[in-house]
């Protein structure tokens, strides 16, 4: 088992991709801590990974509420005696173009897809570098890299984190800490299904594979990241898109 002994916690875990990479890591011997504010999905995915060789446990988390994330940080290292490495996966789109977006629409996705992974980061810190060694890795998007029509805030915090992520690995190296991201592409998520039929027709057409991705598919990239495997890698923005930007 590639994260056998490991210890993750994992943020927007309940649902989509963040649910494929607690389940998968469980696989794969690691006890995860899946934070989310859905509580009734939480409770179902702990159900789901019932049996698997690591132990999934669900903790409510605002990633905006700096208190709460600092207490479940807490709590996972209570529970499992330790943290080995950091998934950043909570994300939320508030779309609209740019001369109709609200100061709130812009608010609201900075504070939750770009303040709230500085806020969990910030307070892991202390017990990966208890740990001696560990990983951080942070869900961008091709958004981040593109741009896309209609969602300046989510490309803007997108991009955010991939800036985050480059300063953290020059930053954290000295403690053994690894720091990447994942830029998805179009992958089948409740966040993408509610998209009207057509834009998902012509995302399929434009991306060379003529498929969407699987929250699965995304979830072993973080696998990997999260491994000895990849003790050598930091620094890196992994694209996993179906070949949508060559």
């Amino acid at each position: 088992m590639r994260l056998a002994g490991k210890v993750a916690l994992v943020t927007g875990g309940a649902r989509g991709i963040g649910k494929a990479i607690c389940l998968l890591f469980a696989k794969e011997g690691a006890n995860v801590a899946a934070c989310d504010v859905l509580d009734e999905d939480l409770a179902q995915l702990e159900k789901e990974a019932a049996g698997l060789a690591g132990v999934v446990k669900g903790f409510h988390m605002d990633v905006t509420n700096r208190e709460e994330v600092k207490a479940v940080v807490e709590k996972t290292v209570a529970e499992f005696g330790k943290l080995d490495t950091l998934i950043n996966n909570a994300g939320i789109t508030q779309d609209a173009f740019l001369h109709k977006m609200t100061e709130d629409k812009w608010d609201k996705v900075i504070n939750v897809n770009l303040k709230g992974t500085f806020n969990v980061t910030q307070a892991a810190i202390p017990y990966l570098k208890e740990a001696g060694s560990g990983s951080i890795t942070t869900t961008s998007s091709i958004v981040g890299q593109f741009g896309n029509v209609g969602q300046t805030n989510y490309a803007a915090t997108k991009a955010g984190v991939i800036g985050m992520t480059l300063s953290w690995a020059k930053e954290l190296a000295r403690f053994k800490i690894r720091a990447n991201a994942v830029a998805p592409g179009f992958i089948s998520t409740p966040m993408t299904q509610v998209m009207p039929e057509k834009i998902i027709e012509y995302m399929v057409e434009k991306t060379p594979l003529k498929m969407m991705g699987e929250p699965e598919d995304i979830a072993y990239a973080f696998l990997y990241l999260a491994s000895d495997e990849a003790r050598y890698v930091t620094g890196q923005v992994l694209g996993v898109n179906g070949g949508l930007t060559i």
